[in-house]
């Protein structure tokens, strides 16, 4: 055992799958002790709001303030709030309204706003203007108010015995804060989900379930392969004849065929993770049987299993003792597989509306559901699906490679 465990460890491959997926499952098992949020939670009161660091406006005011003069700040404090796009649309505008092209400048942005504050009129109708289109001027008019201005932003309370504005605080354009001194600060390096939930912690607990649904699937449909190829290729005769009769009825069905009809029948208030996981397993295990037969088969006959025959061992004790230790790593790779195709599986069901339960817990197809369902990927809101995508990706392609590092190291036609 331990020579076939340094021998398995040797091949590049293996260590390399093995260590991406170690990697994948130790990040599923420790995010959730220290980010304890609910998965599902809605802490965002609006959708598909883009990475970053968000900082509570309300904490930030009372918050204590450093005077900063740093280069560059009102140029980046417009840029921020006048993208390319606005300038293009002010320009579309304003040629339209009457303006000669030649005498804009969009990158001069107090020319630009000077002109758009002189002519813009939300009344003024616009050939070929729609309606759509005279809201978004009306919006980005409004989030220009002010843009230039070095004037500092007065903080207004009601005086509770007058009902009158009283002044409390100012805030100057170079007025700044400390973010480790703010009450309120959340750092969402994925954003938010169409339903204003943290895809990070989101897609961690997704990719948990996920995992939970190939190992169960892979289980049940490898321990069926097994057991259908174990007799079917000992015993042979009509045994064999009705297994393999099933096997190939299987096999000439396409799977996800099946899947979805099953889950379909189902009904969505009874899928839940493990229901989904069992009818996986219960419909791809076929492939194991048919190769598990074949190895059964060219063993059946080996000297060591006549002589145990000889010695008047009952079948069981054939099967298990002289015969499946022969096929144990074979075994081991199909159930790898097995387990990558269970994910691979549960993506598709659920990418159809077939998946889990969508109120219960996430899962990695289910959240590529939610995002295509949402125009995710219309909308360029990658961070959606696009994380979703690479874990899969990582997940499946680090079985297929620790697959292929143990067939190099057990196959003798394939080892260096």
């Amino acid at each position: 055992m331990k020579h076939t465990i340094q021998q398995i460890f040797r091949s590049g491959k293996f260590v390399v799958g093995f260590a991406i997926f170690a990697v994948l499952f130790l990040i599923v098992l420790i995010y959730p002790l220290i980010i304890t949020d609910s998965p599902l939670a809605i802490i965002a009161q609006g959708t598909f709001f883009e990475p970053g660091t968000y900082v509570s406006v309300f904490d930030s005011i009372g918050a204590p303030k450093y005077s900063l003069d740093l280069p560059h700040a009102d140029a980046k404090r417009i840029a921020n709030r006048l993208s390319a796009e606005g300038r293009e649309a002010m320009r579309d505008w304003l040629v339209g309204a009457g303006v000669v092209q030649d005498d804009l400048d969009i990158e001069d942005t107090v020319q630009l706003i000077a002109l758009w504050e002189s002519h813009f009129d939300s009344t003024l109708s616009i050939p070929g203007m729609t309606n759509a289109k005279r809201n978004y001027y009306i919006r980005l008019d409004t989030s220009l108010k002010g843009l230039l201005s070095t004037d500092a932003t007065i903080i207004a309370e009601e005086n509770a015995d007058t009902g009158a504005l009283e002044v409390t605080k100012t805030i100057a354009p170079n007025d700044y804060v400390n973010i480790n001194e703010v009450a309120n600060v959340r750092f969402l390096p994925l954003g938010t989900d169409n339903f204003g939930r943290d895809v990070l912690t989101e897609l961690i607990t997704a990719a948990g379930v996920s995992l939970q649904i190939g190992f169960v699937a892979g289980t049940i449909a490898t321990a069926i392969g097994l057991t259908l190829g174990l007799l079917a290729g000992y015993i042979g005769g009509v045994v064999d004849d009705i297994i393999m009769f099933f096997t190939n009825l299987f096999t000439v069905i396409p799977s996800m065929v099946l899947l979805i009809l099953i889950s379909f029948s189902i009904g969505q208030d009874k899928r839940g993770a493990t229901t989904i996981a069992a009818v996986i397993g219960f419909t791809s295990w076929y492939w194991t049987t048919r190769a598990v037969r074949a190895q059964v088969i060219s063993l059946r006959n080996r000297d060591h299993v006549n002589l145990s025959k000889l010695s008047g061992h009952s079948i069981a004790y054939i099967i298990f003792a002289d015969i499946l230790p022969y096929i144990a790593s074979y075994v081991v790779m199909a159930m790898i597989l097995q387990i990558s195709s269970g994910i691979l599986a549960e993506a598709g069901l659920s990418i159809l509306g077939l998946g889990p339960r969508t109120t219960e817990v996430p899962t990695l197809g289910l959240m590529m559901n939610w995002a295509m369902i949402y125009q995710a990927h219309i909308l360029g809101k990658w961070w959606a699906y696009l994380p979703v995508l690479i874990t899969i990706a990582l997940i499946t392609f680090s079985m297929n490679l620790m697959n292929t590092g143990l067939d190099q190291v057990f196959n003798p036609a394939l080892r260096e």
